[in-house]
């Protein structure tokens, strides 16, 4: 069963040093090479040293690399007083405010610490796959830097949100600390120190499943850093190592949004929308619904209104056209006799359907280069027009229904099956491992 904890988490001493939103950044997966210059210029202290470090010739030095001069900001800022310690433990409340589809919504949860369970062992679940090369980065990191500098996104089912009822009635008149990041999401975080208060919500969560929705790479990375700390000798039972940083939220969430994740193909074969219709067969029905790269937009609001996995958009730029492809009850069929490794579940999701039944069985697109992953329907339009891409994806996202019943089922999605947003910022709290 989950067990969480509150911690001393290490903040930054924002009176000290200025704004919050010029210390931290975006989830180290997702910032881009301009976008950590602009977060180097914008402070000294800024978190984007800790988590995403510049790359250096000479990193190959075991003394003076990219995860050592994170590890020394870290000490000096503590040494500084750039970050402080909580006083007390602590359960940190983090809302995040947003607009999308031209309406606010706000997302409720807490940051805790959570006791960690190799996935397959424990009420923690994934549902998504990991890949050897981010892991590897990160157990660096966390080994030299000793502290999770970034949280673990936790869903865990909870149709009345009582637990973040509990931390919401304890912070009474408190102040949050605030920050508006550069796609406009408002970000606010109060400490909770309510020892009663974070008693009742452990209680509350003991007997409830946690599904990972993101930071796979980084949780079995925390997994990998205790057995280090066992084999030097240093594990206790109430050791950090123990723990990861965990941010939480019920599933039932009504600020809980799932974006999708399209697709724009570089490498792939050229094809008419002719040729696609004849290569998919009897496995699709094809009709063409728009032409030319802006029309996206449309064809994905058509998408949307059926809300069918099976109805999936495909861009063909040797003749500019929008294809909705619907999968056959023969497509289905032909998808469980090659993908029978998985359950009917998995076989259902539209992701499932574009890259095993369409892309490598259909198109023989087996090899092809990782496709380029965007969420809004300007950036598939941005893409087309460079000229690089030609074939483009529409497809619907997993739900967090899919989620939690793939992940019960001991089933791991396609890459890219869920994008929950929006994402959470590295450098509110950092938990220290030692």
């Amino acid at each position: 069963m989950p067990d969480i904890e509150a911690f001393r988490g290490i903040r930054y001493n924002v009176p000290k040093i200025g704004a919050l939103a010029d210390l931290v950044a975006p989830p180290y997966d997702v910032i881009s090479p301009r976008q950590q210059d602009q977060l180097y210029e914008r402070h000294p202290a800024n978190v984007v040293r800790l988590i995403l470090n510049r790359q250096r010739a000479s990193d190959d030095d075991e003394r003076d690399n990219r995860y050592t001069r994170a590890a020394e900001h870290l000490r000096g800022w503590r040494e500084q007083g750039t970050l402080i310690e909580e006083d007390e433990p602590a359960l940190y409340v983090y809302h995040q405010v947003f607009d999308y589809a031209g309406q606010t919504f706000t997302r409720r949860g807490f940051m805790a610490r959570m006791r960690l369970s190799p996935f397959g062992s424990g009420q923690v679940f994934p549902h998504e796959q990991t890949m050897p090369g981010p892991k590897m980065d990160r157990l660096m990191l966390m080994t030299t830097c000793r502290a999770n500098l970034s949280q673990i996104f936790g869903l865990y089912p909870d149709p009345s949100n009582a637990a973040q009822a509990v931390l919401e009635e304890s912070l009474g008149d408190a102040e949050p600390l605030e920050s508006v990041d550069d796609l406009g999401v408002t970000h606010r975080m109060w400490p909770v120190t309510d020892q009663d208060a974070i008693a009742r919500v452990a209680d509350m969560l003991a007997e409830r499943p946690v599904f990972v929705a993101d930071g796979h790479h980084r949780y079995e990375t925390a997994c990998e850093y205790r057995e280090h700390v066992r084999q030097v000798g240093g594990l206790t039972p109430d050791h950090p190592a123990n723990f990861v940083m965990t941010m939480l939220i019920a599933m039932e969430d009504p600020g809980l949004i799932v974006l999708p994740t399209h697709r724009l193909f570089s490498g792939a074969t050229p094809l008419t929308a002719e040729e696609l219709s004849a290569k998919l067969g009897d496995c699709f029905t094809c009709n063409i619904a728009a032409e030319g790269a802006k029309m996206a937009d449309e064809v994905w609001r058509q998408i949307e209104r059926e809300n069918d996995q099976g109805l999936i958009g495909l861009y063909t730029a040797a003749d500019q056209q929008w294809t909705l492809c619907r999968v056959t009850d023969l497509g289905r069929a032909r998808l469980d006799g090659i993908a029978g490794d998985h359950n009917p579940e998995w076989r259902a999701l539209g992701v499932s359907i574009l890259h095993r039944l369409l892309i490598e069985d259909r198109l023989g697109q087996t090899e092809l280069p990782k496709p380029k992953y965007v969420h809004l329907v300007e950036e598939v339009v941005e893409g087309l027009g460079s000229g690089d891409y030609p074939l483009a994806a529409l497809v619907m996202p997993a739900t967090v229904d899919d989620v939690r019943t793939l992940s019960l089922m001991g089933e791991r999605m396609p890459a890219k099956s869920t994008y929950f947003y929006p994402k959470l910022l590295s450098g509110l709290v950092i938990n220290p491992l030692e």
